[in-house]
């Protein structure tokens, strides 16, 4: 078995000191996201399956240099995910997006935004390879 190369890892802050017990960490295809110390729960988010991200630092957040960089998915299982208070989050951030973009590249995946549908735009649109059915 092939053990996982991350590119980046992190745990959740408290006060700017990593004294969690939440770990994140970004691989070339996919964003984890570990929590726990008796009862451990791992969850993962393949790249290409990110949507959309967003950055939200409140003023708390800004004095002790951390943020959270907010991960929405069409994964099925996690939807939604969360960094809290990462270290350097504008540049976690930008780490994610140009991973997800290769990954989607990778993948030969097209983007585009939902327009002239008679509904607003609800942000971007995977087109999947048949080919990729299996790995749903």
């Amino acid at each position: 078995m092939k053990s996982i190369e991350y590119l980046w890892k992190d745990r959740r802050r408290r006060l700017g000191l990593p004294l969690s017990f939440t770990r994140y960490s970004l691989s070339e295809d996919r964003l984890f996201c570990e929590t726990g110390l008796l009862n451990l729960r791992a969850d993962e988010v393949l790249l290409y399956r990110v949507r959309d991200l967003e950055l939200t630092m409140t003023l708390g957040q800004r004095i002790f240099g951390v943020g959270t960089v907010c991960v929405h998915s069409s994964d099925k299982s996690v939807p939604h995910l969360d960094l809290k208070n990462v270290k350097n989050p504008r540049e976690v951030k930008e780490l994610i997006h140009q991973n997800v973009e290769a990954a989607k590249d990778k993948r030969r995946m097209r983007t585009t935004e939902l327009m002239g549908t008679g509904q607003e735009p609800e942000g971007l649109c995977d087109v999947e390879d048949p080919e990729d059915e299996e790995l749903d």
